[in-house]
């Protein structure tokens, strides 16, 4: 019994791509020119005042510059078409820039943590009115910028990009709020005490996005998608007798592929069984990219990706 290995060449047979819209190039476009000019702006102030928490602070803020473009970067790539040499696209690099991301972010707070902790033991002159009007800008513009992201929480690589912004933001409240305080109190242990608290939060909020990016490289089967709950339901559709060989995993940071062997008894349609699969796995599991191969009885009993325990 020959094999039917069939794949949809347009949406309505479960081959219609989930790339993150193009609206997103104007917020990162936007995110990009207001961060830009915030650096420009602490680098300038930092000289004037003679702030060196300024200037590096400056210098952190260019990594997240960084990070946005490389967001953006990964996102104009994943919606360039499929060529002869790169036959799935670029799409791809959406999941290495969210790892990249959430590495800068993790990174940036092992530094916060370190100089806080250098602060707790030799504390250093309150900030100035200058330090704290600027990091006030910078709850703002991050805020701001933060928002622009809000809509594309389901992409990775664009959640990213909002968790850099915000937790700039809460960086920056974090520096008005403790100057304040320490102006108020005099208490120099206030600011690397709510550092430290910053970087922790920064962390919990980070760290799933480092794990989703990490199980996206290694094709593990995307959050919120139950492998045995695919398999049942594929198991269920008319002259479906059994589903061996699935497979289930994120194609970008925005895309769900998914390949199945289905077994069908002699005599069945096929291309109705087909049709069905692929309208399953697009409706009710949000599969962009839908690769079904129909067997027969007898040559699913042989196929060598069949397990013992196939449903």
């Amino acid at each position: 019994m020959p094999h039917d290995h069939a794949h949809s060449p347009g949406a309505d047979c479960g081959h219609g791509h989930g790339h993150v819209p193009a609206r997103f190039d104007r917020a990162m476009a936007i995110g990009v020119v207001l961060n830009a000019a915030f650096v420009a702006t602490e680098v300038g102030a930092g000289f004037w005042a003679g702030s060196l928490a300024l200037l590096a602070d400056a210098g952190h803020n260019a990594g997240d510059v960084v990070g946005l473009l490389l967001a953006w970067g990964a996102n104009w790539l994943a919606r360039r078409p499929p060529s002869r040499r790169y036959t799935w696209g670029l799409r791809r690099s959406t999941i290495y820039a969210a790892f990249a991301n959430a590495v800068l972010l993790l990174v940036a707070c092992g530094g916060i943590v370190w100089e806080a902790a250098h602060r707790l033991w030799s504390p250093e002159p309150v900030a100035g009115p200058t330090v704290i009007a600027v990091a006030a800008i910078g709850v703002v513009i991050n805020t701001f910028t933060a928002l622009l992201f809000l809509r594309g929480h389901d992409d990775a690589n664009v959640r990213g990009a909002f968790l850099h912004m915000a937790a700039d933001a809460a960086v920056s409240l974090g520096v008005v709020v403790a100057g304040i305080a320490i102006a108020v109190t005099g208490a120099a242990w206030i600011d690397p005490v709510v550092s430290i608290a910053i970087a922790a939060a920064i962390v919990a909020g980070t760290w799933g996005l480092f794990r989703e990016s990490i199980d996206l490289a290694l094709d593990a089967v995307p959050r919120g998608i139950d492998p045995e709950a695919v398999a049942a339901a594929l198991a269920t559709l008319e002259n479906v007798s059994e589903v061996h060989d699935l497979h289930v995993w994120g194609a970008s940071t925005s895309e769900i592929s998914l390949t199945a062997h289905l077994v069908t008894p002699d005599g069945a349609d096929r291309d109705a069984v087909l049709a069905a699969a692929q309208a399953l796995a697009r409706e009710r599991f949000r599969v962009a990219h839908a690769t079904i191969q129909i067997e027969g009885v007898a040559t699913g009993a042989a196929c060598p990706q069949r397990p013992t325990d196939a449903l």
